[in-house]
């Protein structure tokens, strides 16, 4: 037992000073942790002088534990205290590192931008339903009647072979991804009686080259006509609403005879840019026509009593014409900064 410490008074005042600095030189409560463990834990002075109270003559042990237990207290009621501090500390200290100013301005993500190509469509679209016309949307997976077959193109014609089209497996269905919007005016001649006034806007896929003048997916704005004395002056006279209304008042078109199965007869249209950059010029725009008798019987109307004409436009061709947009590969790969340019409106 020789090396086990006596309890006198000197010892106990030992222990009790050296737990005493431990509390007072912990900083935070982990370290105040580790102090405790090695001051009021087993195999400290304390626990040590507290085991040592067996060997204490019977006389002297109430003398022994009331030193002995004393000195327990004020180091546990020491400890106690400190850790009361350093918890408040520490609360305020994370309280403070959350801190929020709800009188500051608040930080905002980015929100990005709508797509100038669904701008220039919407744009469009507003023009034609503010003349009264309605707006149709058709499938973009289209069964080959609707989008050659009542089109008047026939089954050897060069649009329906593969280097044009894109089929859709298995080859019984029929299935192709619309190459024009034109089976929405078909579906519409269908579906609704005379008179017909509608636009068709939408996305179409043909096998082109994904270069800088085109893409292999883009967007048409389709529109038809039909009712009673419809001539090609209704035709003209829309095309040049619609060219003054996105470029100018000095912009108009002009028709080049061309053929199209579902028109006849059947015309390109350039468009006179007046503040195209570089200078005002005639550039190429869409195609059009009176709608083919064949149509209109294949959507049961009458060609003796009714006519009508169709046109197509390219969205994206618009949007390089009013944007001065170079290269159409920006329109399509998704980088919000093109995006951005053009805001919220084109």
């Amino acid at each position: 037992m020789s090396d086990v410490p006596e309890i006198t008074p000197e010892a106990v005042d030992a222990a009790v000073a050296d737990a005493l600095a431990a509390v007072a030189a912990a900083a935070d409560t982990a370290a105040l942790k580790q102090a405790r463990a090695a001051h009021q834990g087993e195999g400290s002075p304390l626990a040590t002088l507290n085991a040592q109270m067996r060997h204490v003559a019977k006389e002297k042990k109430a003398e022994a534990g009331k030193l002995v237990g004393g000195a327990r207290g004020r180091v546990n009621q020491a400890f106690t205290a400190r850790e009361e501090e350093l918890k408040a500390i520490e609360d305020a200290e994370k309280l403070e590192a959350e801190r929020l100013d709800i009188t500051a301005i608040a930080s905002r993500t980015r929100s990005g931008a709508r797509h100038p190509v669904v701008l220039m469509q919407e744009a469009i679209a507003d023009l034609f339903v503010g003349m009264g016309w309605e707006i149709t949307e058709g499938p973009e997976l289209e069964h080959e009647w609707f989008n050659f077959d009542s089109l008047n193109l026939d089954e050897d014609h060069p649009a329906r072979q593969e280097q044009d089209t894109f089929y859709v497996d298995p080859a019984n269905r029929h299935l192709v991804l619309r190459t024009q919007t034109s089976p929405v005016q078909m579906r519409t001649m269908l579906e609704r009686e005379v008179p017909i006034y509608v636009l068709s806007p939408g996305k179409v896929a043909r096998t082109d080259e994904f270069d800088a003048t085109h893409l292999p997916v883009f967007t048409q704005a389709e529109g038809l006509v039909v009712d009673k004395g419809i001539t090609m002056a209704h035709l003209k006279g829309t095309l040049d609403h619609i060219a003054k209304q996105l470029f100018g008042a000095e912009a108009k078109t002009r028709l080049r005879t061309n053929h199209f199965p579902f028109t006849e007869p059947s015309a390109e249209f350039d468009l006179w840019h007046p503040t195209f950059k570089g200078g005002a010029r005639w550039i190429e725009w869409g195609g059009c026509g009176m709608v083919n008798p064949n149509v209109l019987r294949a959507a049961g109307i009458d060609p003796e009593v009714y006519s009508g004409f169709a046109f197509g436009i390219g969205i994206e061709r618009a949007l390089m014409f009013r944007s001065d947009v170079q290269d159409m590969r920006d329109m399509a790969e998704g980088d919000v900064r093109f995006s951005e340019q053009f805001g919220m409106v084109v």
